[in-house]
């Protein structure tokens, strides 16, 4: 894995972090952080696959009317961040 790719991975680690520390944030968002920096972590999978299964997880908690804007911005950061990662 090149650093750029690392450095995503890392970053979105971080930003999901703040969301499933934080709250004021519904618990089935925090929840859904918490599984996407779990499968983040789990270095059996490309860091594609990876990358893309987290989009996936994410699609749902960013459309919730009940995601508090700041949390929906992150979400729609680590997006933005794994999207441009390919095998």
């Amino acid at each position: 894995m090149d650093a750029e790719t690392q450095r995503s991975i890392d970053h979105s680690k971080h930003l999901l972090k703040e969301i499933s520390e934080n709250t004021s944030v519904p618990r089935n968002i925090r929840r859904a952080a918490n599984e996407a920096i779990a499968v983040l972590e789990n270095e059996s999978e490309s860091p594609a696959v990876r990358a893309q299964n987290v989009i996936a997880i994410l699609d749902e908690p960013s459309q919730d009317p009940n995601c508090p804007n700041f949390a929906r911005t992150r979400i729609w950061q680590v997006s933005s961040l794994l999207e441009p990662i390919r095998d």
